[in-house]
């Protein structure tokens, strides 16, 4: 056995260089060519599918084109528009119509069944415009400015909606109309002397 190994060598050693670059060269492409197709196999090469156009529906029959289609989805994000039903797709990502690889995960945002709510900050002691500012970036933006009694001028007091006064740290719809009350400094909007008993916009007799 050991001789006819020993013989086989011999014999593939003594063989022309031609051949040995022939087998070298087979055997490459051999490995290249499955290589390849493995490569092919694994990225579903000219598999894709198209993104459906999902937009304005609700999210259970989204479902059934995702799924016909060999594609996953995932709520990523929520806004609040009155102009679209609660609940219906508002944004796809990819965007309809572009080509995916057969699995991919397609991201969604849905307009929110309720309005989105934020807490009131506490602006008492703080000037207007930081008052203002900070309600801005909570996220509201239906504010009013309303003069009341009050010993510094333009300093925030308190923050109400509908005449009721609001606590800091209360929930309430960003759509809210709020009213941001500012004291006047001894002196209404109108730049008359108010007491100091008398109601916000009456004058001092």
């Amino acid at each position: 056995m050991q001789q006819n190994r020993k013989n086989i060598r011999e014999q593939w050693i003594c063989m022309p260089i031609a051949y040995h670059l022939m087998a070298a060269i087979l055997v490459a492409g051999i490995l290249l060519f499955l290589a390849l197709k493995g490569l092919n196999s694994y990225t579903r090469h000219n598999k894709a599918v198209v993104i459906p156009d999902v937009k304005g529906m609700q999210i259970r029959e989204a479902a059934l084109f995702f799924a016909n289609n060999g594609l996953r989805y995932s709520v990523v994000d929520s806004i609040y528009s009155k102009d679209v039903p609660p609940g219906t797709i508002v944004d796809v990502f990819p965007v309809a119509g572009s080509k995916v690889k057969e699995g991919r995960i397609v991201s969604l945002t849905l307009n929110a069944t309720d309005v989105e709510k934020a807490a009131i900050p506490d602006v008492s002691d703080l000037s207007f415009r930081q008052a203002h500012a900070i309600m801005q970036a909570q996220g509201f933006s239906f504010i009013e400015m309303r003069y009341v009694p009050g010993t510094y001028r333009d300093l925030a007091i308190a923050i109400e909606s509908d005449g009721k006064e609001l606590t800091p740290g209360e929930r309430v719809p960003l759509t809210s109309a709020l009213v941001l009350k500012v004291s006047d400094g001894g002196v209404n909007a109108s730049g008359e002397s108010i007491s100091a008993g008398s109601p916000a916009g009456e004058n001092q007799q």
